[in-house]
């Protein structure tokens, strides 16, 4: 694939059901996404389902998700009060981070990423599922600020270089990156939501300029996550995560598998 020629997926005609299905389920995608994380893990397999290559698929919900993180950011003004440097430095680098992972996603073969895609949607999974763990550790060190470590750049780089080839549990790898830099979880968990955003903004301009991205459905799954995060903020408090962690996990293991068979 070349970024020399826009693709056309986004024309041929979806059927009203297929739309349907997909909205539905990028509304439990955004719900998903403020309770507990990983909503992509489900979106993405289902546009894969619905008949979508899977690069098409994962242009396709990149774009799909974005306004969710727009309502995360919105909801964590407060949290950015006095870190415009540190904002500005970080976000810096998610957004050469984005540009290079989204690139690579439209410059390398497809084959390339049907096989490596089993696995990232495994090892996203695992780090669904393994979030209670990482929050509990950097709990422990909930600190004092301390000066931001030369490396915290550069693993935030390497997470949206990630994040803009595929995306999935982006936000629970940004959160132990940046609670193991800033000591500071609350703090963490903010700047995670506003560093997803860059990330995705810069995906949607690549993948809405060059992508083979299927217009359709996004045109009914963006209000839908969007509608859906903000739902899941709303109820985030009532509904057990734990639970639900564990249904992402064991749905991405399976959708890991289900991509390895068919691959």
């Amino acid at each position: 694939m070349s970024l020399g020629t826009p693709p056309t997926v986004g024309s041929p005609v979806v059927a009203a059901a297929d739309l349907l299905i997909a909205a539905g389920v990028a509304l439990l995608a955004g719900v998903i996404n403020s309770i507990a994380g990983g909503g992509s893990l489900i979106l993405f397999p289902t546009l894969v389902a619905l008949g979508l290559p899977t690069v098409a698929a994962n242009v396709t919900n990149s774009l799909a998700q974005w306004p969710g993180y727009l309502g995360a950011v919105l909801g964590f003004r407060a949290e950015y009060a006095g870190q415009r440097p540190r904002l500005v430095r970080l976000s810096a680098a998610a957004v050469a981070g984005g540009a290079v992972g989204s690139v690579l996603l439209l410059t390398t073969p497809s084959e390339a990423f049907d096989s490596v895609v089993p696995v990232l949607v495994l090892l996203a999974g695992l780090l669904v599922a393994a979030q209670p763990l990482i929050t509990k550790r950097l709990r422990r060190r909930d600190g004092g600020a301390v000066r931001d470590p030369i490396w915290l750049y550069v693993a935030v780089f390497l997470a949206t270089v990630y994040g803009g080839y595929f995306g999935g549990a982006l936000g629970v790898i940004l959160v132990g990156v940046l609670g193991l830099g800033l000591g500071r979880l609350k703090l963490a968990n903010a700047i995670k939501s506003l560093l997803a955003l860059v990330t995705a903004s810069v995906t949607v301009v690549v993948f809405g300029v060059f992508g083979p991205v299927s217009w359709a459905y996004v045109a009914v799954c963006a209000p839908a996550s969007l509608l859906g995060g903000y739902l899941g903020a709303k109820v985030a408090g009532r509904i057990p995560s734990t639970p639900l962690r564990v249904l992402i996990a064991v749905f991405a293991v399976s959708v890991s598998i289900y991509l390895f068979l068919r691959g």
